[in-house]
């Protein structure tokens, strides 16, 4: 195990800034990007559900990739989780004296690196394997999520980055190997009780 670490010798000022500013915004920003933030992951399980109900109509190979991209993201943040419970690292909202836009999580909830991102991030990179158009529009709502959980004060900005780089990396990973799969795989499913998962 690593020893917990203080992230504010890294982007403490950075997160500092980040906070006060929100705590002088106004009152509409400040509660739609704290509802983004806490709801926000629904949008990326719409964004699956809309790659795989297309991709079905395409081919039991498009559906199939689509039907990585949920499994992909829960890699995702497996690794994540693990990761946490590597470095220890306390949640910047209690580490400095601050006033945040949410109640800080519990001193166990560790800080680093950032799920929301990770899972946000895994999702947005996998899209694209699946439909450039949700990609991109996935890679908007991720950067938007990243953002939105330094914002309300529970991450560091370094959390959040290396949540995106772990998501992202691990959905890139994930999403080449399905493509060394064997090209009949998804034939052969479509031909059991899987099909009406695989072909429209």
């Amino acid at each position: 195990m690593i020893l917990a670490f203080q992230g504010s010798s890294i982007d403490g000022h950075a997160y500092t800034d980040v906070v006060r500013l929100a705590q002088s915004s106004p009152s509409w920003l400040d509660d739609s990007v704290t509802f983004w933030s806490a709801y926000g992951l629904a949008l990326f399980a719409v964004l699956m559900t809309v790659g795989w109900w297309r991709a079905r109509r395409v081919s039991a190979t498009a559906a199939l990739t689509a039907l990585a991209v949920p499994v992909t993201v829960v890699v995702a943040f497996a690794v994540d989780a693990v990761l946490k419970l590597l470095v220890h690292e306390v949640r910047p909202c209690r580490s400095l004296r601050v006033s945040t836009l949410e109640t800080c999580p519990a001193r166990s909830d560790w800080s680093f690196p950032s799920n929301h991102a990770a899972i946000a991030a895994a999702a947005a990179v996998a899209l694209f394997f699946v439909a450039r158009r949700l990609g991109a529009v996935a890679v908007v709502a991720a950067s938007a999520m990243a953002v939105s959980r330094v914002w309300i004060g529970v991450h560091y900005p370094h959390d959040v980055i290396a949540g995106v780089m772990v998501g992202g990396l691990v959905a890139l990973g994930s999403m080449r190997a399905l493509r060394r799969w064997p090209r009949d795989l998804a034939e052969r499913l479509a031909a059991t009780r899987l099909r009406p998962l695989l072909v429209s």
